[in-house]
C-alpha cells in the first residue's frame, strides 16, 4: 500500500482526521482560549499525571516547537523537516447533508481510518466506548449492548433503542434490534454517530444512530492481516481495493476464532464484506454485500459468590447442557445517486436482509428467522442559501420463531410488521455565520402475530400503532474563526419489541405503546491554532415518557410494559490536543480525552405497587473518562496507552445494589517497515488490562434469582491479556 503523508491515510476525507477522532477540528486558525486549555489539562492531569508526569515534562519543556502539527494516532510517516502541510477545512457527511462541522446543528462524532484498529482489534467496545455519551457493554464476544444518553439500558442482552446503517443500509430490523459488532469493524472505513432522539432524521431510535462505512480508496490497495492473543484467540484477514476506469470494488474477507477466558465460551465468526461503485455521467451506483457465519458459545451471568470468587466459570446451568448460539446474516443494497438539474438531486436505496438464529438454552432452545426488505428514497434541492430535503421509507419484516424442550414443541409464531416514514428537512444559511435547519416526520408501524401452534390455543391477533410525529429544530452560529455554538431540540421514539408486544400467555399486548422522548441540547466547538487540538462541550436534557420496561415473569419468558416517566441530564466533553511534532526524535506526541457524566433517574414510575421516584435508572455510569496517549518517537514506531474509568452503577431499579467503578489500562505498540515498492510490513503488539482489574463489562439489570440461588448480575470482563500480529500492506 503506497503511504503518502497526507492522501492515503485517510481515504476519501480532504483532510487528515484525528485517528482517536470522537469529534474532528472545525477551524485550522485561530488559537484556544485560557479557560479551555485549563479544562483540558485539568482533565488529563487527573487521568494519567501520577504514571506519566515525567516523562510528559521532558518532552514539553525540551521538544515544543512553534507551529507544530499532529494527528493524534495516525501511523505514517513523518514529513522531512523543511515540508509544510496545508490544511483545508473538515467536510463531513451527517445529518442527510453534507457541510462543515461548524454548520452541523447539533452533535456528531466520527471514528475514521486506522482509529478503528486501536486496542486488540476484536471488541467493538474498544472503538466505540471512546465516543463521549456512548456505553458498550459486552458480556461476551457474542453478546453486547450499546447505550446511547441512557437510552437502552434495560434491554437485557442486545441493542434496540439506535438505529444501525452500513452504507446507508439499515441493519436494524422492524424490532428496533441492532447488532453492530456483528461486523468486522477493522474492515471499516469509518463510524459516525449522532447521539439522543432524532427520529425526524433516521427513524424510530431513541439512542440516536450509529452509521457505519466501507473504505473508499483512490488507489489500488491490499493487505493481509494475522493476529494471535490470550486465550487461544487468533484472527486472519484479506482487504483490500480495485479500480478501473470509473469503477471501483472493495472487499474484506476475515475469520475469527477465540476460546474464550470462560468455560464454554468458544467463538467463531466468519465475514465477507464487499462494495462496489460505478460512476457515470450525471449518476453514481453503488453496492454493498454482507455474509457473516456465527456460533458463540453462552457463559451466561453469574451471582456474586461466582463472579468474585471463579469469574472464569460459566453459570451452572448454562454449562451443563453446553448453552450456544448461532447465527447467519446477509444483508444487500443497491444506491443510485443521480443529478437531475443543476439545482434537483436524488438518491434510492432498495436493500435486503436475512437472519437465521438458532439458540440453545436449558429452559428451552429458540430456532428463529426473519427476512425483510424496503427501500429509501430522498430528493434533495440545492438553493443559493437554502437546501430541502424530502423523501421516504418502506420496510416489511417477516419474524418467525418457535420453541422446543428435549424435541417437543412448544409453540411457533410468526409476525409480520410494515413501518412506513415520510420526512422532509430544511437547511437556510441567513448569513456566513449561521446555519438554521427544521425537520419533521410522520412514520406508521403495524404488526400481525399469527399463531401456527394451535395445540395451545390461538393466540394470533394485530396491532396498529397511531401516526407518529416527530419535530426537529437546530441551529450553529460561528462566533469567531474557531469557536462555534449550537442547539438542537428533537423528538424520537422507539417501537416494541416482539417480547415486549405480548403478555406472558403469549398474546398480544393490546396496550404496550411505544415510548416517546424529548431532547434538548447546548453545545460548543473550539477549535486550537493546530489542527489537531479541537473541544467540544454539550449540555443536554432528555423527557422519556411512557418508558418501555422488559419484565422477566420467569427465566425464559419475558414482557413489557409502560411505565412512566425518567429524565436525563448529562455534559459530555472531548478534546484533542497535539503537544509537539517534530520530524525527527521525539517525534509526536498526542492525545485524546473524553468525559461523560449523566443524572438519569424516574420522575413516574411504580411497578408492582413499588414507587420508585426519584431513584437512578440502573445500568448507567454515572461517569466515565477516556484517555488516549499516542507518541511517535520516530517514523516507523508508534505507541499507544488507553485509560479509562468507568464511574458506578446501580443493577436494580430499587438501587440496593450497585457496581463500583473501575479503572483499566491499556498499551499497545506498532511498528512500520517499508517492504519495497510502495509496500509496507505493520507488526503490533499490546497488553489489555494492564492493571488486571476485576469488573463486571456487563450487568443484567433487575437479574432475576431462581429459588435459593443469587440474582446473576454480572459478566465478568477479560482479565491481563497479551496479543500481537503482523499486517502486509501492499
Amino acid at each position: 500500500m503506497r503511504v503518502p503523508f497526507i492522501s492515503s491515510r485517510f481515504g476519501c476525507f480532504r483532510v487528515p482526521l484525528c485517528r482517536a477522532g470522537v469529534v474532528l477540528p472545525v477551524r485550522v486558525a485561530g488559537e484556544a482560549p485560557k479557560s479551555t486549555l485549563f479544562l483540558y489539562y485539568g482533565l488529563w492531569g487527573g487521568l494519567i499525571m501520577p504514571f506519566f508526569a515525567p516523562l510528559i515534562l521532558f518532552f514539553v519543556m525540551m521538544c515544543l516547537p512553534e507551529g507544530a502539527t499532529c494527528q493524534p494516532g495516525v501511523p505514517v510517516r513523518l514529513p522531512p523537516a523543511d515540508s509544510a502541510l496545508h490544511l483545508e477545512e473538515v467536510t463531513v457527511e451527517a445529518y442527510r447533508v453534507a457541510g462543515r462541522m461548524t454548520t452541523l446543528p447539533g452533535n456528531f462524532s466520527q471514528i475514521g481510518g486506522e482509529s478503528l484498529k486501536h486496542g486488540s482489534g476484536l471488541q467493538f467496545s474498544d472503538m466505540i466506548n471512546t465516543l463521549p455519551g456512548v456505553t458498550m457493554q459486552s458480556g461476551t464476544l457474542a453478546t453486547g449492548r450499546i447505550v446511547i444518553r441512557g437510552m437502552g439500558s434495560r434491554t437485557p442482552y442486545n441493542t434496540n433503542r439506535i438505529r444501525a446503517y452500513l452504507d446507508g443500509i439499515p441493519l436494524t430490523g422492524a424490532d428496533g434490534v441492532s447488532s453492530p459488532e456483528e461486523l468486522d469493524f477493522a474492515s471499516l472505513g469509518r463510524v459516525e454517530v449522532t447521539r439522543g432522539p432524532s427520529s425526524a432524521l433516521y427513524g424510530s431510535g431513541l439512542g440516536g444512530s450509529i452509521a457505519l462505512y466501507t473504505p473508499v480508496a483512490g488507489v489500488d490497495t491490499g493487505q493481509v492481516t494475522l493476529r494471535y492473543g490470550s486465550f487461544g484467540t487468533a484472527q486472519a484477514g484479506l482487504s483490500g481495493t480495485l479500480r478501473h476506469g470509473r469503477s471501483s470494488v472493495y472487499g474484506s474477507l476475515s475469520h475469527l476464532h477465540s476460546n474464550g477466558f470462560r468455560e464454554n465460551d468458544l467463538y467463531r465468526r466468519s465475514s465477507l464484506i464487499t462494495s462496489g461503485r460505478f460512476r457515470g455521467r450525471g449518476f453514481l451506483v453503488s453496492g454493498t454485500l454482507w455474509l457473516s457465519g456465527i456460533r458463540g458459545g453462552i457463559p451466561s451471568s453469574l451471582g456474586k459468590t461466582l463472579f468474585e470468587e471463579r469469574p472464569e466459570a460459566a453459570a451452572p446451568n448454562w454449562k451443563a447442557i453446553a448453552g450456544y448460539q448461532q447465527s447467519a446474516r446477509l444483508l444487500g443494497g443497491v444506491t443510485l445517486a443521480a443529478t437531475l438539474s443543476e439545482t434537483l438531486t436524488g438518491r434510492l436505496t432498495l436493500y435486503g436482509r436475512f437472519n437465521d438464529d438458532y439458540e440453545k438454552r436449558p429452559f428451552n432452545n429458540l430456532d428463529d428467522h426473519s427476512g425483510s426488505g424496503g427501500f429509501r428514497g430522498r430528493i434533495t434541492r440545492h438553493g443559493t442559501r437554502s437546501v430541502w430535503i424530502a423523501g421516504g421509507e418502506w420496510s416489511a419484516e417477516r419474524y418467525a420463531w418457535q420453541l422446543d424442550k428435549k424435541g417437543e414443541q412448544l409453540n411457533e409464531n410468526r409476525e409480520n410488521r410494515h413501518q412506513w416514514q415520510l420526512f422532509s428537512m430544511w437547511y437556510h444559511h441567513p448569513g456566513p455565520r449561521m446555519t438554521l435547519s427544521l425537520a419533521g416526520a410522520l412514520s406508521r408501524t403495524r404488526y400481525t402475530l399469527e399463531d401456527l401452534f394451535p395445540a395451545n390455543g390461538d393466540q394470533s391477533g394485530k396491532r396498529h400503532f397511531p401516526l407518529i410525529f416527530s419535530p426537529r429544530a437546530g441551529m450553529s452560529y460561528e462566533i469567531s474563526r474557531m469557536v462555534a455554538l449550537f442547539a438542537s431540540a428533537g423528538h424520537g421514539y422507539s417501537l416494541p419489541s416482539p417480547e415486549e408486544t405480548l403478555l406472558p400467555e403469549g398474546d398480544v399486548n393490546p396496550a404496550i405503546r411505544h415510548e416517546q422522548g424529548i431532547q434538548a441540547e447546548l453545545g460548543i466547538r473550539i477549535s486550537g491554532k493546530q489542527p489537531a487540538s479541537a473541544l467540544e462541550l454539550t449540555l443536554y436534557r432528555i423527557d422519556l415518557r411512557d418508558l418501555l420496561v422488559t419484565k422477566r415473569v420467569t427465566e425464559d419468558i419475558f414482557t413489557g410494559t409502560n411505565a412512566g416517566r425518567t429524565r436525563h441530564f448529562g455534559l459530555e466533553l472531548s478534546a484533542n490536543h497535539c503537544f509537539f511534532s517534530r520530524p525527527a526524535f521525539p517525534g509526536a506526541l498526542s492525545s485524546r480525552v473524553t468525559f461523560t457524566g449523566s443524572v438519569n433517574r424516574f420522575i413516574d414510575f411504580t411497578d408492582d405497587g413499588e414507587v420508585f421516584d426519584g431513584r437512578h435508572l440502573p445500568g448507567i455510569p454515572g461517569t466515565s473518562v477516556q484517555g488516549l496517549l499516542v507518541w511517535r518517537p520516530i517514523s516507523s514506531l508508534e505507541t499507544q496507552v488507553h485509560l479509562t474509568h468507568t464511574g458506578r452503577q446501580f443493577l436494580n431499579d430499587a438501587n440496593t445494589v450497585e457496581q463500583p467503578g473501575y479503572f483499566l489500562a491499556h498499551l499497545r505498540a506498532e511498528a512500520f517497515f517499508p517492504a519495497g515498492h510502495g509496500c509496507q510490513w505493520r507488526i503490533h503488539a499490546g497488553i489489555g488490562n494492564l492493571t488486571q482489574t476485576k469488573y463486571a463489562s456487563m450487568i443484567v439489570v433487575n437479574a432475576f434469582a431462581a429459588p435459593n440461588a443469587e440474582p446473576r448480575y454480572y459478566y465478568p470482563g477479560m482479565p491481563g491479556n497479551g496479543y500481537m500480529g503482523v499486517a502486509f500492506h501492499f
